[in-house]
């Protein structure tokens, strides 16, 4: 089972979510909004993001949704 690690440092408004163990060779590119994709260095998978600037209750973001299942089961929306 996959475990999804939350950080939040206050101090600096960070908030970091990691779906894999972080790398120490890790890259990151900003998607904007000060929102920053965490890859892998040489294979360039994706392990995590980061939120610059961040508080509770920021209205970058209206809701976290989680699902499970299948991205194959999927249907695109029109």
């Amino acid at each position: 089972m996959a475990q999804i690690k939350v950080f939040y440092e206050p101090e600096t408004e960070l908030l970091s979510v990691f779906w894999q163990v972080p790398r120490r060779n890790q890259i990151g590119t900003e998607l904007g909004d000060g929102v920053i994709l965490i890859k892998d260095g040489v294979s360039g998978e994706p392990i995590g993001l980061e939120v610059l600037s961040y508080r509770p209750g920021d209205d970058r973001f209206d809701a976290v949704s989680v699902e499970l299942g299948q991205m194959s089961s999927m249907q695109p929306t029109s």
